[in-house]
């Protein structure tokens, strides 16, 4: 080792002196025929951590290839799985840390997680807003009848209901306002609990209002004006519902909602002051035919067997009622289309799986109040 030459203990990894670096033009050449090729590096950018400067420089090769930073990366869409909670994922897009990778032209979309299992009754929770379902739309997914009859203990209370009327007939007008007044009471409430509008206390009572006015107008007027003080009254009543629904704050579609219900209530509970218009001796054939109808429905017997019954168990309630007064055999006929609306109540009633509430009080008062219109034409054409 000459003078000239000094030690550098740094020249490579091991502590020893280099090889001899000669220096080597890469430029153009005087042989115009040779041109060297210098093969172009892919670059690679990357942060590398802080290194000490005195530490040993790491081996580094003279070519290496390019580091593909998207080869082991799932394809695009694919969905992985999480090996703890089995749940699939949307492969996440690669991470830049400092790599210069192309951005995927459509970033795939992220797999929304399973939501977490919902409670009895209600839907998976969402942020678009309220989705519960009612029992009568899970019942019509299912392929089930959202139709459930009252049952024997209010067939049994329509009957009362319908016995007191004709005892209250048989006193005179003020004897039968008693029980008329319930039966608008119980037609108000259930016919808005039956819509699914609960509390609506001031569509109740304004429906229950028109009501006492009809009969109030009826008893000043008498019964042979019993059909301008009902449909009067009906007129004035649809439009205090219009009004009422017009001062509500609430959305477009609520208020014809609510409109809807409320001018459908007042006037079922104006029209049930049709027993007090009509003939006393045909409200005593309606009262009892309904009863006997209702009771002979809630029989558990087959569907049409169960109509058939229910039908002639009426017109045989009419022939017996109007054999104790004036009507004889034209009972029979008021009987048996009492039994008709008194049927059709009942089903109107049963419809949207009805609760406990609506069964105690449409489903004891719609037979009743539906077969009202029959007992007033019917009794003044027969009577």
């Amino acid at each position: 080792m000459s003078n000239d030459q000094q030690y550098d203990p740094y020249a490579n990894g091991h502590g020893q002196q280099g090889p001899d670096v000669t220096q080597t033009w890469e430029g153009q050449t005087w042989d115009t025929q040779f041109q060297p090729v210098v093969q172009q590096q892919p670059s690679v950018t990357y942060e590398a951590p802080y290194q000490d400067p005195y530490a040993q420089p790491a081996y580094e090769p003279a070519y290496e290839p390019a580091y593909d930073a998207t080869a082991y990366l799932p394809p695009q869409g694919a969905v992985a799985y999480d090996q703890h909670q089995q749940q699939p994922y949307a492969a996440a897009p690669a991470a830049s840390a400092g790599y210069d990778t192309p951005a995927p032209e459509h970033a795939p979309e992220p797999v929304a997680e399973s939501a977490p299992a919902a409670p009895a009754g209600y839907s998976s929770p969402t942020t678009s807003g309220n989705t519960r379902i009612t029992d009568a739309q899970r019942a019509r997914a299912e392929g089930r009848s959202p139709v459930i009859e009252p049952g024997l203990q209010p067939a049994a209370l329509t009957a009362v209901l319908g016995l007191l009327l004709a005892g209250g007939a048989t006193l005179g007008p003020y004897g039968l306002l008693v029980p008329l007044v319930l039966l608008q009471g119980l037609t108000a409430a259930g016919w808005f609990r039956l819509n699914g509008m609960w509390p609506a206390r001031q569509g109740i009572a304004l429906a229950f209002a028109g009501g006492l006015v009809a009969d109030a107008a009826l008893l000043a007027t008498g019964r042979e004006h019993a059909a301008a003080a009902i449909l009067g009254t009906l007129g004035a009543w649809v439009l205090l519902c219009l009004v009422l629904q017009l001062r509500s704050h609430a959305d477009p579609d609520e208020r014809m909602y609510g409109l809807m219900a409320g001018v459908a209530s007042a006037a079922l509970t104006v029209v049930a002051t049709g027993h007090l218009g009509a003939a006393p001796d045909a409200v005593v054939v309606g009262g009892i035919a309904v009863a006997a109808t209702v009771v002979a429905r809630a029989l558990p017997l087959p569907g049409p067997v169960s109509l058939i019954v229910a039908l002639l168990a009426g017109a045989g309630a009419g022939i017996a009622a109007g054999g104790l007064n004036d009507l004889g055999g034209s009972g029979a006929l008021i009987g048996l289309a009492a039994g008709v609306c008194a049927l059709v109540g009942l089903r109107v009633a049963s419809y949207d799986y009805p609760s406990r509430f609506v069964h105690m009080t449409a489903g004891v008062a719609l037979p009743l109040t539906a077969a009202a219109p029959a007992v007033y034409l019917l009794g003044r054409a027969l009577a």
